[in-house]
């Protein structure tokens, strides 16, 4: 793996050296140093999303994101999740990718501990109908127990089967919806303030238009896939298109990590 931004001891010498342009990978600690979260004013929550995307733009392959991904990408995912205190996505996306608990991994608890983390990060669920199935691991055995994020008008049959699977249901909504902007502070209230989604398109489509999102880190997946699929966001438009800066762009085997954030 290489850094191309931004420009440091690596990247700025000569280029006619060997060193500088071999490849060689990544420690996690390494992983961990170059996708920290920034620090954080003590009201403050951070929500990043993690997405590959095709070079002609596809989110998806026959319904699921692993076919364009690839091993670093991987272990790039790994890191982001064991440095949030949350995972957000969307039901749709538990469904299709067979969601399971977060695991606590060994190279990170140190890091976690000295952070003031649990063992694994939550996973929450954004849902408005609550149809999942909760006899699951995600529900029946995770570390910490597993977030539904749901409006005050979900049905309650389903919220009452959420709540006796063990889940915790978190409300941010007036209606049956999820105001995606409040199910961030619904979350950061909770103490989870390190924030990750890993969409689906329509959730973090939704994040984008609730202006929630700070941080995107996008890996670049160099294949093509035409057809129909998703872009890494859907839904409705925003009345002015977001800019964000870049904050750092790793390369390895024509793989491209970015990571965009806020300005």
């Amino acid at each position: 793996m290489r850094r191309l931004f931004p420009v440091t001891d690596q990247t700025s010498a000569s280029p006619r050296d060997p060193a500088d342009l071999a490849d060689r990978e990544w420690s996690l600690d390494e992983l961990a140093e170059a996708y920290a979260y920034p620090e954080l004013a003590a009201d403050g929550h951070w929500l990043r999303a993690n997405m590959v995307s095709t070079l002609d733009g596809a989110a998806q392959h026959d319904g699921r994101s692993q076919p364009i991904s690839g091993e670093t990408d991987m272990r790039i995912f790994g890191t982001l999740r064991a440095l949030a205190d949350v995972v957000v996505v969307g039901a749709e996306t538990v469904r299709q990718e067979g969601y399971r608990p977060a695991r606590a991994r060994e190279a990170f608890a140190a890091r976690r501990a000295a952070s003031g983390q649990g063992p694994a990060p939550a996973i929450a669920v954004v849902t408005a109908s609550l149809d999942l199935d909760f006899s699951l691991p995600l529900f029946t055995s995770p570390l910490v127990p597993t977030l539904v994020v749901t409006g005050a008008a979900a049905p309650a049959a389903r919220v009452a089967e959420a709540v006796g699977a063990g889940a915790e249901v978190v409300v941010a909504g007036e209606g049956a919806g999820v105001d995606t902007a409040r199910a961030v502070r619904e979350l950061a209230a909770r103490g989870l303030r390190r924030q990750l989604t890993e969409g689906g398109p329509r959730l973090l489509g939704q994040f984008v238009a609730a202006d929630a999102l700070d941080e995107l880190c996008l890996t670049i997946s160099p294949m093509l896939a035409a057809g129909g699929a998703q872009r890494i966001a859907g839904g409705p438009s925003v009345t002015v298109p977001h800019r964000l800066a870049p904050a750092c762009v790793l390369e390895e085997a024509g793989f491209l990590f970015t990571s965009y954030r806020r300005i």
